[in-house]
């Protein structure tokens, strides 16, 4: 058992009624080649991809990760992965990883080499960063102009952004603006002045006692960390609510969270260099029922 580990994947149509699936899954080692010159993924970003964490031999949230996969491959026109395939394809990688400790396991669907009969596809493990501190002490967070109004996706469906795809380059161009700014992370808007979401993480509030999430649409991916966020939450009676959320609210609300599938929840303690109110005792206690899901 080793990290990193790479694990190639030859797709097989989402209606095939093949089980066995072992011989489509190659073992690479991570260091070696494996992408060809003319593949679209690194020339043009053209692809989707998920990560999941793996917590002490656990994959978490698989359900909704091959299914949001499955989501983004339609809205970029890509084969439908196989369901089947992808989770028999993750139980390969985690039986062949350290059963100890938090590792991120990121796959990813290409359109394969350009003019070339068929897509890519592969999985990634690695020991995830150590998030410790950053759960503990919560992240500084700017607002910035995403570009868009509201309705954006629904009206230029060609936008993608209803897709989580491999062109990540505007998002990190976000988290760099935030670190110049003397932030940790930022929190997107539309045009006209609603809140959207991070650029690797959902955003989550608590308004007068009621823990709000900008509404999943076209524009903002349906985050699966989030989702058990919410069911924590409902699980210790609180009210929850997905809806369009404005800045205003975001500036007054009780406490806000970025949430994502391996840093986990972090709170947000200062918005726009202003202080911000954290409740750290929540978080805490999301982070323990997060970690300790078996599923």
């Amino acid at each position: 058992m080793r990290l990193p580990f790479t694990l190639l994947i030859d797709p097989v149509p989402a209606d095939s009624l093949q089980q066995d699936f072992s011989d489509t899954f190659h073992e690479m080692e991570s260091t070696a080649p494996a992408l060809r010159v003319g593949e679209l993924s690194t020339q043009r970003g053209d692809g989707i991809f998920e990560t999941l964490a793996v917590v002490d031999g656990h994959p978490q949230e698989v359900e909704p990760h091959i299914s949001r996969l499955r989501n983004s491959a339609r809205i970029c026109e890509l084969p439908v992965p196989n369901a089947e395939q992808w989770r028999a394809a993750i139980a390969y990688a985690v039986s062949r990883i350290p059963q100890r400790g938090e590792i991120a396991l990121k796959f990813v669907l290409s359109r394969g080499v350009e003019h070339g009969p068929a897509p890519t596809a592969w999985l990634h493990a690695a020991a995830a960063s150590d998030f410790t501190a950053v759960r503990a002490n919560g992240v500084r967070v700017i607002t910035l102009d995403r570009g868009y109004p509201r309705g954006a996706a629904e009206k230029a469906p060609w936008l993608l952004m209803g897709a989580k795809t491999l062109s990540y380059a505007v998002n990190m161009a976000a988290i760099r603006e935030a670190h110049r700014r003397g932030a940790d992370d930022t929190i997107f808007l539309t045009t006209d002045g609603f809140v959207m979401e991070g650029p690797t993480s959902s955003v989550v509030l608590r308004i007068n006692g009621e823990y709000v999430t900008p509404a999943p649409s076209g524009a903002i991916l349906h985050g699966t960390t989030q989702q058990s966020m919410f069911d924590y939450l409902r699980a210790q009676g609180s009210r929850v609510e997905y809806r369009d959320v404005t800045l205003k609210e975001l500036r007054h609300a009780d406490a806000a969270w970025l949430v994502s599938s391996v840093r986990l929840a972090v709170s947000v303690v200062a918005l726009d260099g202003e202080p911000f109110p954290a409740d750290q005792a929540l978080t805490d206690a999301l982070n323990a029922y997060l970690l300790g899901r078996t599923a």
